[in-house]
């Protein structure tokens, strides 16, 4: 399993897991826009972005966050993504894949991240990511 999503009240709320670190925070974006839209993305557009922090918490929020800043300001609908993290210096780059979002009907609209319950850990030998997004 990649990702779980999880109840809450007013939010969504998610779990992402993966073998690595890079592997939980890939996961971890795939969740955030299977949130907003179900069906399978074409990879036809190339970006990247960079992130740091400093813990893996913030790492994951300005990660999430930079995803967020380019649909909102060049339209790209996340479908895959290649993290690279240095954990020594807590800073990440990825390489995306995905396609326009004006291609596709996006049902909910992530607004932004939070740091409520938000944590990056290590459980019984796997990376899990904790986040919750604002709807």
């Amino acid at each position: 399993m990649r990702y779980k999503f999880l109840p809450h009240t007013a939010d969504i709320k998610f779990q992402a897991y993966g073998k690595t670190l890079d592997e939980s925070f890939e996961n971890s974006a795939l969740a955030m826009f299977n949130a907003m839209h179900k069906e399978k993305i074409k990879s036809k557009i190339k970006k990247t972005a960079k992130a740091s922090g400093k813990d893996l918490e913030s790492l994951l929020y300005n990660f999430l966050e930079q995803l967020l800043v380019l649909l909102d300001s060049k339209n790209f609908f996340l479908a895959n993504a290649k993290v690279k993290i240095n954990e020594k210096n807590l800073k990440l780059i990825a390489e995306l894949w995905g396609d326009n979002a004006g291609d596709y009907s996006i049902g909910l609209d992530v607004k932004a991240i939070t740091y409520n319950n938000i944590f990056v850990k290590k459980i019984k030998g796997k990376w899990v990511c904790q986040v919750v997004v604002d709807v």
